[in-house]
């Protein structure tokens, strides 16, 4: 299975900051020691070029970037100083989606240790969010013409805004978010379909909402490939989450996700979204359980092809 990682980017962030950029490293260096090594390649992705990422993304929204000639309050809005070394990361974090995702189309699943940047619009980023690599590496997929229909299964605790706002009105591309109802964005964007759970909401009540989900998703539309947005925030201990998931019922919503792959035969490309435990080893705890359980996926699909 391929896994793309953009750690080696990691940004040099000011003193006190919130955002745990080394859980992409721990991450990495967490698989690179574990049993699982010998059954995946670790790859340096790709970065996305202008032409990829204006199939969703302003051209102005770009040059800004480009140049660092960002407004004080949308840096702001992104949550991290403007760099190069930002921008490059967030092209690398976009193009290991779109790297991920043709890889996906020829192995079954393919794994993105970053990514999930949900709240980035066409034409602002927002909540640590430069690029929307989902919508990117979407668009690029059909654009190629490998893949029609695709959807965006978002459990990241907060809704995925962003994507929402970008794919409206796209009948190729079926969004579906379940997230905390009482948290950032304060302001959300209907999705094709949106789950709200109260805050404190528990293993049992999450995963019966998430059978739900996936079935109405079924009902409903009809993917040939579908980007997992996972997000370790759902977790109990998560500063940021407000939900009340354990590591178990984490471990069951990407055992539930997964089975629901199978039936459909999809190919899925899985990123990280977010994950804001003060423990950060928390937080690699439940991304790596997600790369296993999709590494799990991987070695079934290999049987039955």
């Amino acid at each position: 299975m391929k896994i793309f990682y953009t750690d080696v980017f990691e940004l040099p962030l000011p003193d006190g900051h919130r955002f745990p950029m080394s859980k992409y490293r721990l991450l990495r260096e967490r698989i690179n020691s574990s049993a699982i090594r010998s059954q995946i390649h670790l790859l340096v992705p790709q970065a996305s070029p202008d032409d990829e990422l204006s199939l969703v993304h302003d051209r102005e929204y770009i040059r800004k970037l480009e140049t660092g000639d960002l407004a004080d309050v949308e840096e702001r809005r992104i949550g991290f100083p403007w760099s190069k070394k930002m921008l490059e990361r967030s092209r690398r974090s976009t193009g290991a989606s779109v790297d991920a995702g043709f890889a996906a189309m020829a192995d079954r699943v393919s794994v993105n240790l970053a990514g999930g940047t949900h709240h980035a619009f066409a034409d602002c980023g927002q909540g640590y969010c430069v690029f929307n690599d989902t919508c990117v590496a979407a668009r690029v997929l059909q654009q190629r013409g490998l893949v029609k229909n695709v959807a965006i299964v978002d459990l990241d605790v907060h809704q995925g805004n962003g994507t929402a706002a970008i794919c409206q009105g796209d009948q190729s591309i079926f969004t579906l978010s379940i997230h905390c109802d009482k948290n950032y964005p304060f302001r959300k964007t209907d999705s094709d379909l949106d789950y709200a759970l109260p805050v404190g909401c528990e293993d049992g009540e999450y995963l019966d909402v998430l059978d739900s989900a996936l079935a109405e998703l079924s009902n409903r539309f009809k993917p040939e490939l579908v980007f997992y947005v996972s997000g370790a925030d759902p977790y109990s201990g998560d500063r940021l989450g407000q939900l009340s998931l354990s590591k178990q019922g984490l471990l069951q919503r990407d055992q539930r996700f997964f089975e629901w792959c199978a039936e459909n035969h999809l190919p899925t490309v899985v990123t990280m979204g977010g994950g804001y435990s003060p423990d950060i080893q928390d937080i690699v705890d439940i991304h790596f359980e997600t790369v296993f359980q999709a590494l799990g996926y991987f070695e079934n699909s290999r049987v039955h092809l």
